[in-house]
Parts: structure tokens; C-alpha cells; sequence
């Protein structure tokens, strides 16, 4: 089973750890719309899984969707989870049968994301700095590794590393999902 041994933390010097990332790989500039499904009663998020539907533009307009069911948290103190993807040619065909099986689009919003896919320690990494215009200018870095069950302590000591190359340290490091962060933002705004 492959899972997702992903850190993300709020970043201080956004300019620093940019060009650190920039000496490991070509940066790759998107924008993803996401939209996550739950059924009324929220069972799917109340057990701690995913369903979302991506929609990721390029720099250059090329679009792609992605569908991602995401597992319970096998890392309780990453959150670190099991995931599902699956390339999906039409984004409001997939949503449209899921509205049908009685799941329903309870959150959307917009990232702008910056991707560094590199080699550390051994393991194919995906660095993403990640700026959520509905939260503000912070920033935030996600660092992540594909593993099997079995080797999720390993890989989450070396995405620590990497972090702490990269100048993020552990106290800047937050659980707090872009979901909740989202959803706590609107409802402050009501």
C-alpha cells in the first residue's frame, strides 16, 4: 500500500528557502482547485479519509484533474496517510457521479503552488510551497515521499532532514489541515 509520508510546516523566509529548493530542482508553477466530498453526515471525514477532485493548471495552461481518496492517518503524528490517485478525464463528470452516489462538494478552494521534485538521502521528494490566497500571504511547505506501510518512520526522518536543510525547523512544523484552516476562516467571516 503506498502512502503519503508528507511533513508540512509554516515557512519564516520564504525568499531562503525558495532559493534552497531552486539549487535542488527546476520549480514547476501551478494552481490546483480542490474540491472535497463527504456524505451529509461527514462519516468519511470523521474517520479521518479524503475524497477530493483536483483540478491542477500550469504555467503554461496545460489542465489536468485528479481524483485522490485518501486513508485513515497510519502516522498519528504526521497524519501521514494511504492514498489513492487516479487521473480522471473529465472533472465534472467524476463530480456529478459523486453527487449522485450521495457524497456532496462541502469545501472548495484554490492553492498556488510551487513543486521541486528531487533525490535526498535516497528518496524521491516532491517539495511544495504552497500559498492558499484565502488564508493570507503565509506560506507553507509540504515535503513528501511515496512508501510502502512499513517504512514511513524511515521516510519521515529524512523528510525532517530535508527540512532542516531547507531552514524549516521542527517548531515551525503545523498539523493543521488547509481544510480546517479554510473552513475556520469562513466561518469567522460569517
Amino acid at each position: 500500500m503506498a502512502v503519503e509520508a508528507e511533513l508540512k510546516a509554516r515557512v519564516r523566509d520564504a525568499d531562503a528557502v525558495r532559493k534552497r529548493l531552486d539549487q535542488r530542482a527546476r520549480p514547476e508553477v501551478s494552481t490546483y482547485w480542490d474540491r472535497y466530498f463527504d456524505y451529509p453526515d461527514r462519516r468519511l471525514s470523521n474517520a479521518g479519509r479524503e475524497l477530493r477532485l483536483r483540478t491542477v493548471e500550469t504555467a503554461d495552461g496545460r489542465r489536468r484533474s485528479i481524483l485522490t481518496y485518501k486513508e485513515p492517518p497510519v502516522d498519528a503524528a504526521s497524519g501521514s496517510k494511504p492514498e489513492h490517485e487516479t487521473t480522471v478525464g473529465d472533472a465534472e463528470v467524476i463530480a456529478t457521479a459523486l453527487a449522485a452516489l450521495g457524497v456532496e462538494n462541502f469545501l472548495s478552494f484554490e492553492k498556488r503552488c510551487t513543486n521541486y521534485r528531487f533525490t535526498a538521502h535516497g528518496r524521491e521528494l516532491l517539495a511544495t510551497l504552497v500559498r492558499v490566497p484565502e488564508l493570507g500571504d503565509e506560506v507553507f511547505i509540504e515535503l513528501e515521499t511515496i512508501v510502502g506501510t512499513e517504512d514511513v518512520a524511515d521516510a519521515l526522518r529524512v523528510v525532517r532532514a530535508v527540512l532542516a536543510e531547507l531552514g524549516v525547523s521542527e517548531s515551525d512544523l503545523s498539523s493543521e489541515t488547509y481544510t480546517d484552516a479554510v473552513a475556520a476562516r469562513r466561518q469567522a467571516n460569517r
